[in-house]
Order: C-alpha cells, then sequence, then structure tokens
C-alpha cells in the first residue's frame, strides 16, 4: 500500500481547512519557478513592462524581442540574467495568499457541496452522489469567497513576481509592496483586478474541483486503482488541464490588468479589449504551456498532500497512527519515536522489524 489508507471517517472542516492550507504552500514551494515564468510570459509585450525590457536587453547586449522563449527557456534566461533567487520573487506573498485562499476555496467545498445537494435534492436523497451542477456550484461559491479574503496577496504577489532583477524594483519587500499600493493607489488599489480574478477563481476552482472528483469517482468506480496516491495523481493531472483549458484566457488578462500601472487600463474589460487588438484571440492563450505546466503540477503536488496531510491529522486524532492499527507511512515511526521511544537496543530492534513487516520490505 502506498501512503496512508482511506478515510473511515470524515474530516472535520477545521482539518480540511488546514490541511488544504498547509498542502497548496508546499505545493506553491515547489512549483513557484514555474509560476514566476508563467507570470513573465503573460506579461511579456505590455507598453510599461517592454520599456523595462528594453533598457536590460540593451545593457546586456541582447535582442529586446522576444526576451522569454517557452517554459524552460524563460526558467533559464531569468537564473542566469537575474540569478536563481528570482525564481522565487514574491514567495512570501504567494504562501499568504494560499493560506487564506486555498483554505477556503479547498477547505470549504466538501461541506458546500454537500449544503447545496441538501437543499437541491432533498433529504430523501442525501445517500446519493451530487451531481454535476451542485458541484459547479459548491466550486464558484468557494472560489469567490477565496478571492474575497486573498485578492491583496495575489496583487502583492504578481508585482513581486513581475519585477526584474537589476533594475529599479517598485517593490523592496511584501510589507512594503502592501503600504506603498495602499498610499500611492488607495485601498482601492489591493483590490485591483477583483472581477477578472473572481471570474478566474470562479472557473479555475469549479472546473479543477469538478474534474478532480469525478476523475478520482470514476476510477474507484471502474476499480481501476485504489484510493490512494496513484489515484490522486491521475485525477489532479487531468483537473489541471481541464481548468487550464478553461480559465486560460481570464488567467492572462488578470495577470496582465493586476501587474499594470495606474492609468494604463480603465478596467479588466478594456485590458482584454487592447489585448485582442494588439495580439488577436491567441494573445488569451500567451504562456498556455507554462499554465498547463505550471497548474498540472501544482495540481498534483497539492491534491497528493492534501489527501494524505487530511488522513494523517484524522489518524493523529484518533490515534490509530501512534497505536500501530494502521499501516503506517514512512513519516509514521517518527511521530511513535518521539511520543514512545524505545528503551533498549532490543526494543528499537523490535520496533523496526514491526514496521518494515507492515511495509512488506
Amino acid at each position: 500500500m502506498v501512503g496512508l489508507p482511506a478515510l473511515g471517517t470524515e474530516p472535520t472542516i477545521a482539518i480540511k481547512v488546514f490541511s488544504a492550507g498547509t498542502a497548496a504552500c508546499i505545493a506553491d514551494i515547489i512549483t513557484f519557478p514555474l509560476d514566476v515564468a508563467k507570470v513573465r510570459l503573460q506579461i511579456q509585450g505590455e507598453s510599461t513592462v517592454s520599456q523595462t525590457i528594453t533598457q536590460v536587453s540593451q545593457a546586456l547586449n541582447n535582442p529586446t524581442t522576444p526576451r522569454y522563449k517557452g517554459m524552460f527557456g524563460t526558467l533559464l534566461t531569468i537564473a542566469k540574467q537575474e540569478g536563481p533567487k528570482s525564481l522565487y520573487n514574491g514567495l512570501c506573498a504567494g504562501l499568504q495568499r494560499q493560506m487564506a485562499f486555498a483554505s477556503v476555496r479547498i477547505g470549504f467545498y466538501d461541506s458546500v457541496r454537500s449544503f447545496y445537494h441538501q437543499k437541491l435534492s432533498g433529504s430523501n436523497k442525501q445517500s446519493s452522489s451530487p451531481g454535476v451542477i451542485v458541484r459547479i456550484l459548491a466550486g464558484i461559491t468557494t472560489g469567490g469567497m477565496a478571492v474575497v479574503c486573498a485578492q491583496p496577496t495575489d496583487v502583492v504577489k504578481v508585482r513581486m513576481q513581475a519585477q526584474i532583477t537589476g533594475t529599479p524594483k517598485r517593490y523592496t519587500g511584501t510589507i512594503q509592496a502592501y503600504r506603498l499600493i495602499g498610499q500611492q493607489e488607495g485601498v482601492k488599489g489591493l483590490w485591483k483586478g477583483t472581477l477578472p480574478n473572481v471570474t478566474r477563481n470562479a472557473i479555475v476552482n469549479a472546473s479543477e474541483l469538478v474534474a478532480y472528483d469525478l476523475i478520482k469517482e470514476a476510477i474507484l468506480r471502474h476499480e481501476l486503482m485504489s484510493d490512494n496516491p496513484p489515484c490522486h495523481f491521475m485525477s489532479a493531472f487531468g483537473a489541471g488541464f481541464c481548468a487550464t483549458v478553461v480559465a486560460s484566457p481570464v488567467d492572462v488578462v488578470k495577470t496582465r490588468y493586476m501587474n499594470s500601472y495606474k492609468g494604463q487600463y480603465t478596467g479588466a474589460v478594456d485590458c482584454a479589449i487592447k489585448m485582442a487588438k494588439e495580439g488577436g484571440p491567441m494573445a488569451f492563450y500567451k504562456g498556455f504551456m507554462p499554465s498547463f505546466i505550471r497548474l498540472g503540477s501544482w495540481n498534483i503536488c497539492m491534491f497528493v498532500t492534501f489527501e494524505q496531510l487530511k488522513r494523517l491529522f484524522v489518524a493523529v486524532g484518533e490515534g490509530q497512527l501512534l497505536s500501530g492499527s494502521i499501516p503506517s507511512p514512512g513519516y509514521a515511526p517518527i511521530f511513535q519515536f518521539l511520543v514512545e521511544p524505545p528503551s533498549s537496543p532490543a526494543k528499537v530492534d523490535n520496533f523496526y522489524k514491526k514496521r518494515m513487516n507492515q511495509w512488506d520490505i
């Protein structure tokens, strides 16, 4: 068996919320360079950014257009010209965003889905599986709720990621970014791009969570895999692809608008119109492959970690993990060793022999 076994009891909302936020932070740390590359590719071609790029390129005696080519080319360019540290520009704001954002949109999804299912189908059908419409409504609701909580962190994250090392920086740190945006653009500046972000995240959340739900259920129903990390991996990969296809146009508009200077666009609609005029329909799918690589890998990291964290916290809460009543994953002996350290070398030997038998080694 891979990982912890399927849950016998439903996790509490607190466990789901904390697990979702923690899993999202872990996924962000792993995939953050991909997100930075995606943002750089999406804003490439903006007039204000192009001026900065031209200045840097002249200093480096490099061609100005295009500066970035492809996901991996962008990663290499940033690492060579700005240093590897630049691949984590805005990480602090990104982690703040995930704790405020993912905790709500993912942690509350099951509860909101159950609520809608109860209200729309009636109490006599509670044992049935929620329909696709119910799942979509739940995804849209929690996605919108999450934006209300996390929009300022998203604005700061995008602006920090867009900064090019070696040129004058708009912001020197996350806290200063919050303060300067508030001073220069007012409170509205911290909520800039809320409309496209609500739209984007409602679409992403609905497509991502619903796709994950349905793919996972189909795999389990047809007994293609058991309810373990390989199943979660495949479900998350499919969810990432669906979310990228559906949300890419809105994501590009959101990134462009949130990174814009005051007065550059009159609104998200104006930003979309100017993008269409300058680059045509394909401008809305700029950076599609980077978006898919980033969102697909993020989904895999997040959902696999999320499922395991839920099971871990439930098992620890019920005392199953430490008592040895369930087969434990590789990290479980650490908990038991700390709580009940063996008192002799013979007991240490028996302790690890017991665990090796559980892992079928």
